[in-house]
Parts: structure tokens; sequence; C-alpha cells
């Protein structure tokens, strides 16, 4: 029980140390930012993970833990509106979670080709930006250029609206349109598709 539940407060902290990387990056995010959002003091802090490094490092490792874990359920079904579906449900309900480090995976996207002097921390995140592209069987040297853009726009969309979500507390009745939203950017939205129904999820 106890190890479940420090597993349970780490999560929360790389999550939260995740969604400030996120947001600053790595070389403009101070430990003394880390800690204040995470609520803890600069020693706390430290306590759990040595430097803002190792911190910076588990928040990544844990992003890309939790991406494999969806590409492994997804990739189940071939490629397909099925799949995308399927991805999408599963990212969303993990982006309701942790929002921060969905935030990170959609700052991994967003750095690809990004000028030299980015820290290259930020630069590709350890491949959480292949994972991400991998559930829905694409890289970012496709020649399948809507594709492409459909999948980076869905990504920063549910980042976007998870973290919004998060800050008003409104998971539970954003969730099915989220989802509808992320699915829209697939351009899989028929018409007179309602948002309810999306939101059954498989079991």
């Amino acid at each position: 029980m106890a190890r479940s539940l420090r597993l349970q407060v780490d999560e929360q902290i790389l999550d939260r140390a995740a969604g400030l990387f996120a947001r600053h990056g790595f070389a403009h995010t101070s430990l003394k930012a880390l800690a204040d959002a995470v609520g803890l003091s600069k020693p706390g802090l430290l306590h759990h993970y040595p430097s803002k490094e190792a911190l910076f490092e588990a928040a990544v490792e844990l992003g890309r833990a939790r991406s494999a874990q969806v590409l492994e359920r997804s990739e189940r079904l071939p490629l397909g509106v099925e799949r995308d579906r399927r991805a999408v449900e599963l990212l969303v309900d993990f982006a309701l979670a942790r929002p921060g480090l969905i935030a990170l995976a959609s700052r991994a996207i967003s750095t690809l080709g990004a000028d030299s002097d980015i820290d290259p921390r930020d630069q590709g995140l350890d491949g959480i930006d292949r994972l991400v592209f991998a559930i829905f069987g694409v890289d970012h040297s496709t020649e399948d250029t809507e594709r492409l853009v459909r999948v980076v726009g869905m990504l920063s969309a549910l980042a976007v609206l998870s973290l919004a979500a998060n800050h008003g507390d409104v998971n539970a009745v954003w969730r099915p349109h989220i989802i509808t939203t992320c699915l829209d950017a697939l351009g899989h939205r028929g018409p007179g598709r309602s948002p309810s129904d999306l939101s059954q999820v498989e079991a």
C-alpha cells in the first residue's frame, strides 16, 4: 500500500513538473518554480529527485512509458478509424489524469525541426514524439503531410483542452467533447454524429 501511494505521489510530482517544462522549456524552468508547482520546498523536492536534470529525465521517462502503453493497446487494431478512435480515447483519459505529461509530449512534437539554439533536452524529448506518431502510424518524415498535420493538430488540441479541463474541474463533462474535437482534427467526424456517440470507451 505504501509503495502504491509513493508511486502516485511521484506521478503527481512528475506531472506538475512536466507541465512547467512544457510551458517554459528545460533551461528556463527554475528549481524554485518546480518546487512551488509541486508544493514542496527546494530541499523537499531534492529529497525526491537530486537535481533538475533528474526530475526532467524522470518526467520524460514516465511520459515515454505511458505513451508506449497507449501504443501497445492501440496497435491491437489495424490502422484506420477504429484505431484512431481507440487511441484518442486512451490519450484523452491519460491527458485528463496527467495533463502536464501530455503537454510535455506536445512540446516534443512542436520542437521538431527547431533551431539548434533550442536546449537539446527540448528537442525530441528522448523519443516521446516517435511513440506518439507511431500510435497513429506516421512519423515526422512522412510524405503524407495532411495526416502529419492532423496528428500534430490533434495532440495540440488535446494538450490545451486537458489543461483547461483540469483548471476548471470539468473532466467528466468535457471528456466526450474533447474526444470529438480530437477525432475532428483527425478528419473522422461524420455527418450527423453527436459528441455522445463517442462517449463510450471500449472495455
